[in-house]
């Protein structure tokens, strides 16, 4: 593989998140290019990426090796190192680049508090410096940090080649749906002329139906609201027309269960914005 790609690895020890996001001229780059475990920490290889990098490094962080470290094993016997391209990072946030001296221009990293940029074949290093500022500036969740970071090495001008596929790709503990795993946010566009939009439009379609609600976005269901929350379950033809009591609540349960809003559903005089808002919005649709 030597498509145009940039990355950037990263990890948020106070949620115990660590994750990939990735863009590139090639078809499914988040099928080669992002490898994460909860326990172990995220890894990027491309360039002429050689796969085998993701593995055996998840492999060597689990055993305490540090991501230099890890970098300095990977390489150490490939006779293509210098074709290479790899950023890791492990859970407390210590991260290393490495770019081999073959990986076409422009092509480099930097490594800083929590993450590591990379990127090959790019339109210059401000690609990569877009990158890491940009993730060091933005506040909020990981998903949304490592986003921002994308769109904004895209902005930077991205790969010389354009662009094809993007990814996300994060590991909590218990993370994963139901909790069985640590499959946090996995997200991939295989093919698409804007990538990083449509990854976008994903992850908010993946944080209304999987993330907590803010303490901000509960709102307490007082007269008022209860009065338009009733008005649109009738409007919709969930419930039939009466002051929000428990049946309504009861109809309410059952709207979200079908519009797979279950993780949403609250048991006190409770409704988050997110929730409301998808409610308004399938009325206001017919």
């Amino acid at each position: 593989m030597r498509p145009s790609t940039f990355s950037i690895v990263a990890a948020d020890p106070a949620t115990r998140e660590v994750g990939v996001a990735v863009q590139s001229k090639f078809l499914s780059v988040g099928a080669a290019v992002p490898w994460v475990s909860a326990d172990a920490g995220a890894i990027a290889t491309q360039a002429w990426a050689n796969t085998t990098y993701g593995p055996r490094g998840l492999a060597l962080l689990r055993d305490g090796l540090a991501p230099a470290a890890v970098i300095a094993e990977l390489t150490r016997d490939d006779a293509a190192a210098e074709d290479r391209q790899v950023g890791i990072v492990a859970p407390d946030g210590t991260a290393a680049t490495f770019t081999g001296a073959r990986c076409m221009e422009w092509a480099g990293g930097v490594a800083g508090d929590g993450y590591a940029a990379q990127g090959n074949i790019l339109a210059g290093a401000g690609v990569v410096q877009a990158l890491a500022e940009t993730f060091a500036q933005t506040r909020g969740a990981l998903a949304d940090r490592l986003l921002a970071a994308l769109a904004a090495g895209q902005a930077a001008g991205g790969d010389r080649r354009g662009q094809q596929s993007a990814a996300l790709y994060i590991a909590k503990p218990g993370g994963g749906y139901a909790g069985f795993n640590d499959r946090y946010v996995d997200l991939r566009v295989d093919d698409h002329a804007e990538p990083i939009v449509e990854l976008a439009r994903l992850l908010e379609l993946h944080k209304l139906y999987f993330f907590e609600a803010a303490p901000e976005d509960i709102l307490t269901i007082d007269a008022t609201l209860g009065a338009e929350i009733a008005a649109l379950l009738f409007t919709a033809d969930v419930a039939p027309a009466a002051a929000y009591g428990a049946a309504t609540h009861a109809a309410l349960v059952h709207f979200m269960h079908r519009e797979n809003l279950e993780d949403r559903v609250r048991s006190d005089s409770t409704i988050d914005r997110q929730t409301l808002d998808y409610l308004r919005a399938f009325v206001a649709r017919g």
